[in-house]
C-alpha cells in the first residue's frame, strides 16, 4: 500500500483505519484479522505521486554525489524533458520533493534509471522480495568459453554470497544481453572478471516491463498511467 515512511505519515494524520477507527498512534499492535484501510485523502496523495524515467549519461551517479560527481536526479529539468513524452503530465516543481532513486545505475553506466515519489514502486523495484527483471547490453573484451558463459548464467558468487540464475547470452559478437533479478553493486562488471571479461560499455534498456525505447540521452519522461512494472 506504501512504504514505511510513508505509513508513518499516514497514521501521524489519522489516514489509517483498523475495523473504520482511526489511528493516529505510531506503533498500534493490530490483529491479523482486523482491516486496514487508507482514508481516501492518502489515496489523493498517493495518486498526485510521479515517477520519472531518465537515460542517464555516463559521469553521473544514480544516488548521492560523492568526489565532485553530479547525481543524475539533476538532469530532471524542464529542459531535458522529451518532448515526445506520450504520458500529458506537465512539469511541475513538486514533482522533484522526495523524488528518489529506485535502484542503482553506477557511474560508468547509461540506460534506464527510475526515480519517484511513490513508496509503492520504490518497494517493487527494490525491495528485499523483488523480482523486477532487469535487462541489459553489455560490451566486452576477451575471450569467453561455453563453460564460462553457464557460470554467467549460474555458478558465481559475489560478497560471499551465491547470486540468483541470470539469463546471460550473446548478442553479437562483443556484446553480452544480461537480465537479472537482483542488483548487487558493480554486478555485471565483476561478473564478468570472474570469466575473464573486460566491460567496456554498460547500458540498461528494461526494468521489468518498461523499455527505455526511444529515450534520448540525458532525457526523461514521466511514466505513463497505463505502463506498470
Amino acid at each position: 500500500m506504501c512504504s514505511r515512511r510513508e505509513a508513518d505519515a499516514y497514521i501521524e494524520r489519522g489516514w489509517v483505519l483498523v475495523d473504520g477507527e482511526r489511528i493516529t498512534e505510531l506503533g498500534t499492535r493490530v490483529d491479523p484479522a482486523q482491516t486496514i484501510t487508507l482514508d481516501r485523502q492518502a489515496e489523493t496523495r498517493q495518486g498526485g505521486q510521479v515517477t520519472i524515467l531518465l537515460n542517464k549519461p555516463i559521469g553521473y551517479v544514480s544516488g548521492t554525489p560523492e568526489h565532485g560527481y553530479k547525481a543524475a536526479v539533476t538532469l530532471i529539468l524542464p529542459d531535458n524533458h522529451d518532448p515526445d513524452d506520450r504520458s500529458r503530465q506537465r512539469f511541475e516543481r513538486a514533482h522533484l520533493a522526495g523524488l528518489a532513486p529506485a535502484g542503482r545505475l553506477d557511474i560508468d553506466s547509461t540506460g534506464l534509471i527510475v526515480f519517484t515519489q511513490d513508496g509503492r514502486i520504490a518497494k517493487q523495484l527494490i525491495g528485499q522480495d523483488s523480482e523486477i527483471e532487469k535487462e541489459y547490453l553489455v560490451r566486452v573484451e576477451g575471450r569467453l568459453s561455453a563453460a564460462g558463459l553457464g557460470r554467467l548464467n549460474h555458478g558465481l558468487s559475489l560478497d560471499g554470497a551465491v547470486l540468483k540464475r541470470a539469463d546471460v547470452s550473446w548478442q553479437n559478437r562483443d556484446q553480452l544481453r544480461f537480465v537479472l533479478t537482483e542488483g548487487k553493486k558493480r554486478q555485471i562488471r565483476r561478473m564478468c572478471e570472474l570469466v575473464g571479461l573486460k566491460v567496456t560499455g554498460l547500458k540498461r534498456i528494461r526494468i521489468g516491463r518498461v523499455m527505455l525505447g526511444n529515450l534520448p540521452l540525458g532525457q526523461w519522461r514521466y511514466l505513463g498511467p497505463d505502463e506498470r512494472f
